[in-house]
């Protein structure tokens, strides 16, 4: 990968050199030419490979449905980071929050109270951290529900997981092929088979 080119920069072009200490979790929305998805993991930047087909329609999917189906005071929206310390701002693939945590059009990070089901959708290069990283991050932080999606045979698989708030480490409540079928945090009946587009018959 050439980063000049693809990030429009000029060979001069120096890339941000981390503080002592690393970044912190304000730092992303001040950080220039940062590209897309750029999460906050233990301070310091992750940078994530381009997304694949099967991710995109995982995530368009299950952001859709969620869209549907959740109760009117719930919105899930993806492309915003939750700000879960100081030092880690994860970039989650889905998440469902109230309506009313939105602060406005320029919002960039929603606070952790405020997530109720965070959803992550593994590619090659985030297997350790939706899988070992992540996890534990989201649920020292207080959110109730996580949802790792996996790829079989080109068809989402969904583990589901809920928080112990005693332990605060989540469970795994339940692991989903074809269909998404829960009745909490609200009724969810999602067909993971409908990431292929119908065809329509000759």
């Amino acid at each position: 990968m050439n980063a000049e080119r693809d990030y429009g920069l000029d060979e001069h072009y120096e890339w941000a050199r981390p503080p002592v200490g690393g970044w912190v979790a304000d730092d992303l929305d001040k950080l220039p030419n940062l590209p897309p998805h750029t999460e906050l993991i233990d301070g310091s930047l992750v940078l994530v490979s381009p997304r694949t087909r099967f991710h995109a329609r995982t995530v368009r999917l299950l952001e859709n449905e969620l869209i549907a189906q959740a109760p009117p005071h719930l919105e899930a929206i993806r492309g915003m980071t939750t700000k879960l310390d100081r030092k880690n701002r994860p970039e989650p693939d889905v998440l469902v929050v109230p309506v009313d945590a939105d602060t406005g059009s320029g919002q960039t990070w929603f606070e952790p109270e405020d997530v109720l089901i965070a959803v992550e959708v593994v590619d090659d290069d985030s297997v350790a951290r939706d899988r070992d990283i992540k996890p534990p991050k989201y649920a020292r932080a207080g959110i109730p529900h996580y949802w790792r999606v996996e790829a079989n045979d080109g068809l989402p698989v969904v583990y589901v997981y809920e928080l112990d708030p005693a332990s605060r480490s989540y469970a795994l409540t339940g692991i989903h092929h074809a269909r998404l079928k829960l009745v909490t945090p609200f009724a969810i009946d999602i067909d993971l088979t409908a990431i292929h587009p119908r065809r329509p018959s000759p």
